[in-house]
């Protein structure tokens, strides 16, 4: 398949995912992955969107199994040579009204936001290809949360020499501490969803920065975007915009021109770069 282009999107089944697999699929000249947890609902959604005269592919992805991803990372060194457009969209919040432990909820959503996240970018962003792009879909829930921790917390997150390790270590210690029920008296605000944004966010900075560093010349492009409030499974019934006009944002990103060298390392909405 050399010669072919190829994008893929996580979490791509339903909601979000699903309308951003289907505008690429309109957009994007190459082939167009929709991975899902679950083959049976990947296949599912694969058939809706060829009911539609839509052509994704489909692979099996779970990005909370280092296994998983590192099968389709060779999947896609082996039948295309590497990859040209990366969406992580794969996300979890539990609703406002759950009961679950907020402890709990804190160790679930981070592992799938932001460490589901940084093992997909670690194992697929060695195989971006030149004029790559790279659209991680983080939240404006990060810039409120970041907003509410300590003094101390938020010039580390906006420090620009903090290290993936540096950040890790802070995600860990924000479960740590919701679990032992001291995360508010610690400095962190009480939002677990909002934490792992801040955590995807922070991530693309520190991506975009060692890409300078590695691949400089290569004209690969990474940013961080808000969809929107998206009527999904996580946003409800009452958000402002539908999945298709949530997927704007990070398709626009996705297929910004070779030509483009911005963004880059940002956190984007509405197109426009929001300061953090």
């Amino acid at each position: 398949m050399a010669g072919v282009r190829v994008a893929v999107v996580t979490g791509g089944n339903r909601g979000l995912g699903l309308a951003v697999v289907r505008a690429m699929c309109k957009q994007f000249k190459g082939d167009v992955y929709l991975t899902a947890r679950n083959p049976k609902l990947g296949e599912e959604a694969v058939k809706a969107l060829n009911s539609e005269g839509l052509s994704p592919l489909f692979h099996q992805l779970d990005i909370n199994d280092l296994t998983s991803i590192q099968a389709l990372r060779d999947f896609l060194k082996e039948k295309y040579g590497g990859l040209d457009v990366l969406i992580n969209n794969a996300g979890i919040a539990f609703k406002v009204a759950d009961t679950t432990p907020f402890g709990t909820q804190a160790e679930v959503t981070l592992r799938t936001n932001y460490f589901g996240t940084r093992d997909v970018s670690n194992e697929l962003l060695p195989i971006i290809k030149p004029h790559g792009r790279v659209v991680n879909v983080s939240s404006m829930a990060s810039s409120s949360a970041l907003a509410k921790c300590s003094p101390e917390l938020q010039e580390r997150f906006r420090s620009d020499t903090i290290t993936e390790e540096e950040l890790t270590k802070l995600m860990e210690k924000f479960v740590e501490d919701a679990k032992n029920g001291v995360h508010q008296e610690r400095g962190w605000p009480n939002t677990a969803y909002g934490v792992s944004e801040i955590g995807i966010t922070v991530l693309s900075k520190i991506k975009a920065r060692e890409l300078k560093k590695t691949r400089k010349g290569d004209g690969i492009l990474l940013n961080a975007c808000c969809p929107g409030y998206v009527r999904t499974d996580m946003a409800g019934p009452n958000a402002t915009k539908s999945p298709d006009e949530g997927a704007v944002a990070p398709v626009y990103l996705a297929l910004l021109p070779d030509s483009a060298d911005s963004p880059y390392g940002e956190l984007v909405s509405e197109k426009k770069v929001v300061p953090w």
